[in-house]
């Protein structure tokens, strides 16, 4: 146990001295756990979640035909159109990014909606450093919303066995999606006191023509079918992952048909991460070998300790750890290496995991807005300022994602408490 143990934390200290080789970090450690046989051969395939990595890849590949159709830009730009200030279309935009991240990768969002915000600056001659970062803190907070929003959130969907539905109502309650839309909610106030003073009116500029309405219709038609299925008993194992990937398989066809090119496969499938897929892969094998090893067990007794077996202490404890760690460490390794400690903690008590489960993704959903590095959306966002010009401080982004972070970290966390922990 504790060779694993600290293998695992080299692994995690290497992942952040070296973020761009991450994916390599992980399978490497993976390799070496099955070296050393900390996880068994036999287990690999076992310990490794096909039904999430169908779900991410499908969805990247269907959002890039998304993108591409430009019915993102279209949608923003009738936002823009009705709203009658700055203020309002600043809002306005962010709101839009959260409810497209509910659906859409957080760096796509930001990637579709953050250029909107860029041109309406230049026309009234303002900085539209706090507009894009507005637009990326709300496209965070909103991916902790649906199944399909995050890969924290596929995290725990394919980890729980949640389907689409359940983040709406679960075991007949009100489930993760309406502690998020509360936090929207209430941040959308924190972006209007923020932006009091940008009150110069808008008018709206030429809409975008959007030439093919296939992608739209598959995007539409992944969201009905993850719905569905959720209603649907005995589904097999990787029924998310199979829908993901066939309407995937449909919208490339369909662009290989449209461009007459096989230049239709290859733009959409290239723009699919498959550093965070590999990345996944390694994680879920070294986390087997440490839950095999006895690792998990310890982390949970851990926390059982220092929270001195009250529900409340330790729900509090995983929501702050994961704000503060998340605002400095990627969410996606810590989300998948706490899932099972979370699930230890809760046997250890002889209670129901849920509410642990929801607190874990909202702390480290939303610490990712606490500062510029704790999310790749905000990573993004800040690239596109500097590739125009701008340089974007410390302090200028604190300033809004920490307000921010706050206000929907404690709305969504009291809810969630007050319906899941009482």
């Amino acid at each position: 146990m504790v060779l694993a143990l600290v293998l695992f934390i080299i692994m995690y200290v290497l992942l952040l001295l070296f973020p761009r080789y991450r994916p390599w970090i992980a399978l490497g450690t993976a390799l070496v756990f099955v070296i050393l046989q900390i996880m068994p051969l036999q287990e690999i395939l076992g310990s490794i979640n096909f039904n999430v990595l169908m779900m991410i890849a499908g969805t990247m590949g269907i959002v890039s035909l998304f993108i591409e159709s430009g019915m993102p830009s279209l949608m923003a730009d009738i936002i823009v159109d009705k709203m009658p200030n700055v203020k309002w279309t600043i809002v306005a935009l962010a709101l839009f990014a959260g409810i497209v991240s509910a659906f859409v990768d957080n760096v796509a969002t930001v990637l579709m909606i953050a250029p909107v915000a860029i041109a309406i600056a230049r026309k009234f001659e303002i900085s539209p450093i706090a507009m894009v970062i507005a637009i990326s803190v709300s496209s965070n907070l909103q991916g902790a919303a649906t199944l399909v929003g995050d890969t924290t959130a596929i995290l725990l969907g394919g980890y729980a066995d949640m389907t689409f539905m359940d983040f709406f109502v679960f075991h007949g309650k009100a489930g993760i999606f309406w502690a998020v839309e509360l936090g929207a909610l209430l941040t959308a106030g924190v972006l209007l006191i923020l932006f009091r003073k940008e009150t110069q009116p808008t008018v709206g500029k030429d809409r975008t023509e959007v030439k093919d309405y296939v992608p739209t219709i598959l995007l539409a038609g992944t969201v009905v079918l993850l719905i569905i299925a959720s209603f649907i008993p005995n589904t097999p194992e990787y029924i998310n992952g199979y829908i993901c990937m066939t309407l995937l398989i449909i919208g490339l066809i369909w662009n290989v048909i449209k461009k007459r090119s096989l230049l239709g496969i290859t733009k959409p499938v290239s723009e699919i991460d498959y550093e965070t897929l590999l990345l996944l892969t390694g994680l879920f094998i070294v986390i087997g070998g440490i839950t095999q090893a006895g690792v998990i067990d310890e982390i949970a007794k851990l926390f059982l300790k220092i929270g001195s077996g009250n529900l409340f202490v330790i729900y509090m404890l995983i929501v702050w750890v994961s704000v503060a760690l998340s605002a400095f460490v990627d969410n996606i390794p810590y989300v998948a290496t706490m899932l099972p400690v979370v699930q230890g903690i809760a046997a250890g008590m002889g209670v129901e995991p849920y509410v642990l489960y929801f607190g874990l993704l909202i702390g480290a959903t939303l610490g990712g807005n606490l500062t510029p590095v704790g999310a790749s959306a905000n990573i993004t966002a800040i690239g596109m300022l500097q590739r125009e010009g701008y340089i974007v401080k410390t302090r200028d982004f604190m300033r809004i994602g920490i307000p921010f972070s706050l206000v929907a970290v404690l709305s969504g966390s009291i809810f969630v408490w007050l319906v899941w922990g009482i």
